[in-house]
């Protein structure tokens, strides 16, 4: 089966693993302040990144030395589920955040991302388990989500600082949405982040789009002067039909005698093309001015 764009975007953050404890804390916290559920009841974590539930047990050793207590099986299709239940390990784990079992809303506690890598690694986590991006094909679209209001506020004034965008926000089913639809800040974020191959991927098809557009209005363009070259060509016939008829033509000037057998044997070509017939060659300008004439003429003689 074919990666999404998001799953790809999120492969490429997961190479990266955290060096030190403090910025392994930093997205352990990113990922349960985003994740499904994260209570003093218990912890869930869905996700159907690989990548991402391969990482995910190695992180939270790393950070808290707990284990989950269930595990998905990497092998099953569709999405992965890990728990946490045991209030020991819960306890631990709020610990390790400032929080306590009488914490009544979680927060963006800034001591576990004052450094620089931390808020980095934050951001990380916070993509891995409440963002997505969309396939650049089809749009310009990133978000991620969470249900704690406080947190989409404080991860708001985050990146704002870190990264110097400005996501737009919304309220969806519940949650709390920070979101881009620019190409430019999506590709800033996912370089950050860690995705730089992903942020290519945006860039190259925001180029493809924009030669596409430019080569449709470019044949827009054409098709509109070939019609407006055919009409013309059109009404130049007629009047030197009328102007045949009438036994007009042949007591022209030769020179308008000239261009209009030239239109009559070449009725598809341009004003440029005529002009280069003319013998001796003559400009385009020329050539109009002839045509204009026997329009003029034709006009006068039906009058």
């Amino acid at each position: 089966m074919a990666i999404s764009f998001s799953a790809s975007a999120k492969a490429e953050v997961c190479r990266s693993i955290p060096q030190k404890k403090c910025c392994a804390l930093a997205e352990c916290f990113g990922i349960l302040l985003f994740c499904n559920s994260f209570t003093t009841d218990g912890i869930r974590i869905i996700t159907e990144s690989r990548e991402f539930a391969q990482s995910l047990p190695k992180l939270f050793k790393k950070a808290f030395e707990v284990d989950f207590d269930s595990y998905p099986s990497l092998e099953a299709p569709g999405k992965l589920v890990f728990q946490i239940q045991e209030p020991e390990k819960i306890r631990t784990i709020m610990a390790s955040f400032g929080f306590d079992q009488n914490t009544l809303s979680l927060h963006v506690n800034l001591p576990v991302v004052e450094e620089d890598c931390c808020k980095t690694a934050f951001l990380r986590g916070a993509f891995l388990a409440g963002g997505s991006v969309t396939d650049p094909s089809k749009g310009y679209h990133m978000e991620i989500t969470t249900t704690h209001q406080s947190v989409a506020r404080e991860t708001y004034t985050l990146m704002e600082e870190v990264l110097g965008v400005y996501p737009k926000t919304a309220a969806r089913g519940g949650g709390q949405v920070l979101y881009f639809k620019q190409s430019d800040m999506i590709c800033d974020c996912l370089t950050y982040l860690g995705a730089p191959v992903a942020a290519m991927g945006i860039m190259e098809a925001k180029l493809e789009k924009e030669l596409n557009n430019k080569v449709n209005r470019r044949c827009n363009c054409d098709d509109a002067n070939t019609s407006k070259v055919v009409e013309a060509a059109q009404e130049q016939l007629a009047a030197i039909r009328l102007l045949y008829e009438m036994g007009v033509l042949e007591h022209l000037p030769q020179k308008l005698q000239a261009a209009a057998k030239a239109r009559q044997e070449n009725p598809e070509s341009s004003l440029m093309e005529l002009a280069a017939m003319m013998d001796p060659p003559i400009s385009k300008p020329a050539m109009n001015s002839r045509m204009k004439k026997l329009l003029q003429i034709a006009k006068e003689a039906v009058v």
